[in-house]
């Protein structure tokens, strides 16, 4: 597992008339950027410095579990309601230099006093469409609650699945070339990773369904009743992506089954050629070995032509049993 990165901390502060973004050296700095009048995000990068996380959790009244939830980056997909917060946890997917993908965790806490905090392992440039956003004063995230903030923070993330998926039906379309290619033998240890790293896809977003229900039945929390068709939108697009995922895996089962049928055909035809070849020299041993028994009574021995008269024999025979091969398609 990659180390984590060093703790940076930012806010940014918006509504409907303006915003403003900072980044704070301490958590006390920090506190002191909170917008009381507007929606306030605090983005934590880097999980690596447990003093700071533990300062921050205490300041905004986060739950310990909370924050053990938020370290422990190896975890499925969850989601949390508090007294006053509601805790998400899911994973972004990028891309490592050796073209597989690679998992890491985003949590996010959305407070009943519109504040959210993130909480990410790793700087990602996926979240900067929201700052974006937040800069535009006619875009619909200035004018909403905090619960759309985090809407779009979870919208960001579930649809960027997509383009990992996109790039993995290349890769398993130049599975379906390789298939036949009999020389292949790396196929079967790319095909395997790629197996394994849709089984990872499916872990990470299989949760997310029960997650956003359970979102969506809440009384009373943070999140209105008015975002509830845009997290069944969410909803949604989790389906798609499992659907694909699932395609992907019957897609690779299929291919693997072409790969082993194209090797077992192979097989078979050099099975074929050498039961023929020694179908062939059946007969031939034959009458070399009855010929290499030494006894005195065999006339043929004597014969001036008969040691060429016995290779044309077993020449004949070897091109007659050919020839029946062919006749009846063996060859």
């Amino acid at each position: 597992m990659e180390q984590s990165a060093e703790v940076k901390l930012s806010v940014t502060g918006y509504d409907p008339i303006g915003y403003w973004s900072r980044e704070a050296e301490s958590v006390n700095e920090l506190l002191a950027y909170r917008n009381p009048s507007g929606i306030t995000w605090i983005n934590v990068t880097g999980l690596s410095d447990p003093a700071v996380l533990n300062q921050l959790a205490e300041s905004l009244n986060i739950h310990p579990l909370t924050l053990e939830d938020i370290l422990l980056t190896e975890q499925r997909p969850k989601v949390e309601e508090f007294d006053d917060y509601i805790f998400f946890a899911m994973k972004i997917i990028t891309w490592n230099d050796d073209d597989s993908p690679r998992f890491e965790q985003i949590s996010f806490v959305v407070k009943d006093d519109n504040t959210l905090i993130s909480f990410q392992e790793h700087p990602n440039p996926l979240y900067n469409v929201i700052l974006k956003k937040i800069a535009n004063d006619n875009s619909k995230l200035r004018k909403m609650g905090v619960d759309f903030l985090a809407y779009e923070m979870m919208d960001l993330t579930v649809d960027s699945y997509f383009n990992v998926l996109d790039r993995m039906g290349n890769s398993i379309e130049e599975f379906e070339l390789r298939a036949m290619d009999e020389s292949d033998k790396s196929f079967m240890i790319d095909l395997q990773k790629t197996k394994q790293s849709l089984m990872q896809i499916r872990r990470a977003v299989w949760p997310l369904r029960e997650n956003i229900s359970f979102v969506i039945r809440l009384e009373g929390s943070c999140f209105s009743d008015e975002l509830d068709p845009f997290l069944k939108d969410i909803q949604d697009h989790v389906l798609q992506i499992i659907e694909t995922v699932e395609n992907n895996r019957e897609l690779l089962e299929g291919i693997l089954d072409v790969n082993l049928s194209a090797l077992s055909n192979r097989m078979n035809n050099i099975m074929r050629v050498l039961t023929m070849v020694s179908t062939i020299f059946i007969p031939l041993t034959f009458i070399a070995g009855v010929y290499g028994m030494n006894f005195d009574n065999m006339p043929e021995l004597r014969y001036e032509y008969a040691y060429p008269i016995c290779l044309v024999v077993m020449l004949l025979i070897a091109l007659g049993m050919i020839l029946i091969f062919k006749k009846k398609k063996w060859l």
